[in-house]
């Protein structure tokens, strides 16, 4: 399975390709076609390192339009450091 094969718009998989990221995890696999085809809420859980910031990260980064100036995603995590480390792994994926 590829991340093209599971629905990743062809920017983001070449963003994925430059970060080294080529086969997507089961996490990834799992949630990323629910992500990117529904409008839902959805619990993913997965140890640490298995990719689960990408698995909702790359289905909510295809659905922003850059062009538009008002927030249009809200990631809400338990510490701010969290915060900080998801922020900077999502514009590594851009």
């Amino acid at each position: 399975m590829t991340f093209l094969e599971l629905g990743v718009p062809k920017d983001l998989n070449k963003g994925l390709k430059e970060m080294g990221i080529m086969v997507p995890t089961k996490i990834q696999e799992q949630a990323i076609p629910i992500l990117l085809n529904n409008l839902t809420d959805f619990i993913g859980k997965a140890q640490t390192g298995t990719g689960k910031t990408a698995a909702f990260g790359v289905p909510l980064l295809s659905k922003i339009d850059p062009n538009k100036k008002h927030v249009q995603a809200l990631i809400l995590s338990p510490t701010r450091e969290l915060g900080q480390q998801i922020a900077k792994q999502l514009l590594k994926f851009t």
